[in-house]
């Protein structure tokens, strides 16, 4: 009885069994290729480069298609001792045999090319296979370039996806490192890559030269396919002075003359820029990366520093960019991939009686960062000097919503409204809360801090009072997920609850608690729907500590994660999405929703 592993199928209706051991087959491939090994019983010599391979014409037919239809019954190499395959390599047709006989592939980035071409011409799909998951497991800098050759070249689809991925990922490395890789690169890979929407840490000049270079190396190309690769790149990426210095011929067609001209009319758009985003003007980054603005290891000291977060990658990286200063109690938002950052406390520092001391100033000012050239400006202030407010976003206008200000030595609360239409290049009165509030939270979709909330609808522009929150809640945090609105808790709060609001049914639901308990933390809701929490602060033994983790909450599953430990702790940061995606509002979305602190 074999000792290898049985298959038992039962058949009650006639009481017998079918037996199938996974060993004979392993065992048949053995001894055919013991009998290849020493020549014996070969009824047909394949040869390649002048070397020949004693084969079984057997084994050889019923693991190729080509060699099925090779020795059919009516081809004259039927009979044949011999059979020529001048197409082939010896290298590539000895691995090709071997894997037919044993099962077993071996390859190496060598010899890749050669395999496959075998294994292509030989029609033997189940190699085929296994040289494209090699290609896809095995992607570096290094190779990517001449896997995608190889894979444009025998139309492996998944690989050359995986290839043209990786190049465009790793195109700030092979740009200093393989350019001349990169000219080698075949017209599909250069479309795609150029086509790509993440390409990280490369200036569109530099890709302009890159495919400048590749229509010089690769050229002369038809009009058409050159108009195809050149409408790739983003010329609104491109500051205005360099868009000029294009004399290449390719650059001259009425196409890419249109394109050029359009982006030059985009950088004379100033405010409006942010309204005005096309494929030409989107950055080549992730839409899934956080910028963290502000904050820092000491709440009374904020940093100017800006960061990103990699959700992929759990790191977190400085921009060379800073805040034009140090900012407490800011509110920030994102449009177009443009960020603002409005108002606050402006926090300096300076000398009393020979001491150091912190000033702050409430501002009214407003900052427009564009990261395409890192670049701030400053635009039309608000009308009034808020700290401790909420702005949102709806339909492109954003809103400021209450706040404090500092008054000759004294702080009041705001119960105003104003907000800021690009079109009008103007901050305008909104409809003025019930009462004044600060410290509260807002979302597109509600506003709210003690467990009060009010609805503004945008249209109507009146206020209208919703069903209260189950905690009362001070410096909290909102969001807009799946449909409803989740409140996560501030300052001084005894438990760790949070809560969700449906918009349909007025009601609020109590969810999972929070799992560190901190305040003053960064947050923001990702593409997925998950919400992200950064730093913070909590109170451990008597001791105000700043948070390190990074927590992600799932929204569909009420389930809390730490996704990772930061370099150091931070607080009083703010977060946001730099998406260049410009969706159409919802219903929700047309009314914010503020929880008040009344």
């Amino acid at each position: 009885i074999d000792r290898a592993l049985f298959l038992f199928i039962f058949f009650l209706m006639d009481s017998y069994s079918v037996l199938y051991s996974s060993a004979h087959r392993t065992r048949l491939l053995a001894s055919f290729q013991r009998l290849r090994t020493e020549r014996k019983m070969c009824d047909v010599v394949l040869s390649a480069g002048g070397i020949d391979f004693p084969c079984h014409r057997a084994l050889l037919a019923s693991s190729s298609e080509y060699f099925w239809a090779l020795f059919g019954e009516t081809t004259t190499e039927r009979e044949a001792a011999s059979v020529s395959l001048p197409a082939l390599t010896p290298e590539g047709l000895d691995a090709i045999l071997d894997f037919l006989y044993s099962g077993w592939l071996s390859i190496s980035k060598q010899t890749l090319p050669l395999v496959l071409e075998a294994a292509r011409y030989l029609q033997v799909d189940t190699a085929v296979a296994i040289c494209d998951r090699f290609m896809i497991d095995s992607l570096n800098a290094k190779n990517c370039c001449a896997y995608a050759n190889i894979a444009e070249r025998h139309a492996l689809s998944d690989a050359l996806e995986a290839a043209n991925h990786t190049i465009a990922m790793e195109m700030n490395v092979l740009l200093q490192e393989s350019r001349d890789n990169l000219l080698e690169l075949n017209f599909e890979t250069m479309m795609a890559v150029l086509d790509a929407g993440e390409i990280p840490s490369t200036k569109e000049a530099d890709l302009i030269r890159l495919a400048l270079d590749w229509l010089d190396e690769n050229g002369p190309l038809p009009l058409l396919k050159s108009n195809l690769l050149l409408s790739r790149l983003r010329f609104g990426l491109v500051a205005m002075s360099d868009l000029a210095n294009y004399g290449h011929k390719a650059m001259n067609t009425p196409l890419i003359r249109s394109q050029l001209t359009r982006a030059s009319e985009y950088h004379g758009m100033g405010i409006e820029k942010p309204l005005r985003q096309s494929k030409q003007t989107t950055v080549r980054s992730s839409p899934n990366r956080v910028l963290l603005v502000g904050g820092g290891s000491n709440p009374d000291w904020p940093e100017q520093q800006m960061m990103t977060f990699d959700p992929r990658t759990r790191k977190l990286s400085s921009l060379q960019s800073e805040l034009p200063m140090r900012l407490k109690h800011h509110s920030i938002c994102s449009i177009g991939g443009f960020l603002f950052v409005i108002g606050g406390e402006e926090v300096t520092d300076w000398l009393q009686d020979g001491k150091s001391s912190v000033a702050m100033l409430t501002s009214n000012k407003v900052w427009l960062y564009d990261p395409r050239f890192a670049q701030w400006e400053q635009t039309e202030p608000m009308l009034e000097r808020r700290s401790q407010f909420t702005c949102c976003v709806v339909e492109d206008i954003i809103y400021a919503i209450g706040g404090r200000q500092t008054q000759q030595h004294a702080s009041i609360s705001l119960g105003s409204v104003e907000y800021f239409d690009m079109t009008i290049r103007s901050w305008r009165k909104g409809a003025p809360l019930p009462n004044p509030i600060f410290g509260h939270a807002t979302c597109a979709g509600i506003l709210g801090s003690n467990s009060n909330v009010l609805c503004l609808d945008v249209t109507s522009k009146k206020w209208e009072k919703k069903a209260s929150m189950s905690i009362a809640r001070f410096g909290h945090r909102m969001a807009n997920a799946n449909g409803y609105i989740y409140a996560l808790l501030g300052m001084y709060e005894p438990f760790c609850d949070i809560e969700k609001y449906d918009p349909n049914a007025n009601t609020w639901t109590r969810l999972r608690p929070f799992l560190n308990g901190s305040f003053n933390y960064g947050m923001v809701a990702m593409p997925s729907e998950n919400l992200l929490v950064f730093g913070g602060r909590r109170w451990t033994e008597g001791q105000e500590v700043i948070v390190k983790t990074v927590l992600e909450y799932d929204t569909k599953k009420d389930h809390w994660r730490e996704v990772c430990q930061l370099p150091k702790g931070i607080t009083g940061t703010e977060c946001t999405l730099l998406s260049n995606i410009q969706s159409k509002p919802s219903n929700i979305c047309r009314k914010i929703y503020s929880f008040l602190n009344v």
